[in-house]
């Protein structure tokens, strides 16, 4: 029997507590580490611009951190089903290992990859990597999933586990030499666009620099309940893309927050801890909801009375360029295209703005932050989009529409997000933000309000009223 095992890698770019090679390590004498670039499996939602740029990083960072330890990554690009077999009767391989995602489309794709595996007397096994639980593990007393996040987050802490997580390997079993590999330049991953040197001006990708990132975080957790809501701070961990990536497990985060992996005792951490229970929240709802990334999950919202596409095409693209005329609008849209993130706070701001003061679909809106967002994640993305536009689980109430100038003055009280990504109001407090008329704002070269904010509200008011049950 052929010892050669094969390591699949998907999103789980690190080798710290990465069970699918750490299993593989454990009982095979060589281990072929590989990376499938699968961009149909994906479907309508293969990666974006922003994405991209990171997944080319992130490949550059893992093959040379196998090659610290004695080991390569092979990479190719294709469809995984017909790959994997080719690479298995290349190689002779006994097994194929991965750790598990939960996007619908992959989760079909995988399934007929692991029976066809298995049919052709090749050992397949999967493992949970990239979350606390698995999206069927926690569901109501009934059997079905939690459609509330309160409720879904208190199952979470009554069923809690003390997490721990396998260390990173000093060494790895060697790869055989023979397969060829395609380069990561092959993969034509990078944007033909300014966003390659923009981007790495914001962020260093890879294992080592996520594990930085969150040593940095747990140094100052303590205030993140307070801090985590004020975009002119530094009060956030950034740690979105890292995980996205799976460059960090959540179970490391826990551990990193609460050495003994049980829930942690402070405020700050806890109110963190909820945070990645709301990522599992919404891992489990587009695991057992596939339409949710493209149809609301409320079926009364296929009604709602959304502008048509040829009358809201000049204000989508003014909000995607930051060129509303609404100061926090603008600015969270001008750091999305600069840094590839966007403050969590100003994310629901400016999605609130798109979706209810212009009565754009909130899709729209998805589509764009999964081409612009570094982290960008397709159960987050759309969990957060629906939540805003009042048509998902959880969702905000229909009359809740964020007013971006009280939201601007609570939570960036001295106006430094602002002026800092829209230097053209730089010395301008709230007061004076909200005095502005068409003169002074062809003065300071800021554009014009593209709604008025009482009146699309109204406007809102009574498209919701139509369609409410």
């Amino acid at each position: 029997m052929n010892d050669l095992a094969i390591v699949w890698f998907r999103r789980d770019f690190r080798l710290a507590d990465n069970p699918a090679l750490d299993h593989a390590c454990e009982r095979h004498a060589q281990v072929l580490p590989v990376y499938i670039h699968d961009v149909e499996a994906e479907g309508d939602w293969a990666p974006g611009a922003a994405s991209r740029w990171w997944l080319h990083h992130a490949l550059i960072d893992l093959d040379l951190r196998l090659r610290e330890r004695g080991s390569r990554l092979l990479i190719r690009a294709g469809a995984a089903r017909e790959l994997l077999t080719r690479l298995v009767a290349e190689t002779g391989a006994a097994a194929v290992y991965w750790n598990r995602l939960y996007e619908p489309s992959l989760v079909a794709r995988d399934r007929q990859i692991k029976q066809q595996l298995r049919d052709a007397d090749v050992h397949a096994q999967s493992f949970r990597a990239a979350a606390l639980f698995e999206p069927w593990e926690l569901l109501k007393d009934d059997q079905q999933p939690y459609r509330v996040f309160t409720p879904f987050w208190k199952r979470m802490q009554r069923d809690w586990r003390a997490v721990s997580h396998c260390p990173e390997p000093r060494q790895l079993p060697p790869a055989p030499k023979g397969p060829a590999s395609a380069s990561v330049q092959d993969l034509g991953l990078l944007p033909d666009h300014d966003w390659p040197d923009t981007l790495a001006g914001h962020w260093t990708v890879g294992e080592r620099a996520a594990k930085q990132r969150l040593g940095g975080f747990v140094e100052c957790v303590a205030d993140y309940d307070e801090r985590r809501n004020r975009p002119d701070l530094n009060g956030t961990s950034r740690l979105s893309p890292d995980l996205h990536f799976g460059h960090l497990s959540p179970m490391q985060v826990v551990e990193a927050l609460s050495p003994a992996g049980e829930l942690p005792d402070g405020k700050g951490a806890l109110a963190y801890v909820r945070e990645l229970a709301w990522r599992e929240f919404s891992m489990a709802m587009l695991f057992h909801e596939p339409r949710l990334s493209d149809e609301p999950l409320q079926p009364r919202f296929q009604a709602f009375p959304w502008r048509a596409a040829d009358e809201y095409a000049d204000d989508l693209a003014r909000w995607q360029r930051g060129r509303t005329g609404v100061p926090l609008v603008d600015a969270g849209m001008r750091e999305l295209w600069a840094t590839g993130w966007m403050h969590n706070r100003v994310r629901m701001v400016v999605a609130s703005w798109l979706t209810k003061n212009l009565l754009i679909p909130w899709q729209e809106g998805a589509r764009w932050f999964w081409d612009t967002l570094v982290d960008a994640d397709l159960a987050n993305n759309t969990q957060g989009w629906q939540w805003t536009a009042g048509c998902g689980a959880d969702a905000a109430p229909y009359f809740r529409v964020f007013n971006p100038e009280l939201q601007a003055g609570k939570f960036d009280p001295e106006a430094r997000y602002i002026q800092r990504w829209c230097p053209e109001l730089a010395g301008l407090d709230h007061k004076a933000l909200a005095k502005m008329d068409a003169h002074a704002r062809r003065h300071c070269g800021y554009p014009s309000l593209q709604a008025d904010l009482k009146r699309s509200r109204q406007r809102a008011l009574d498209a919701f009223a139509e369609i409410r049950a």
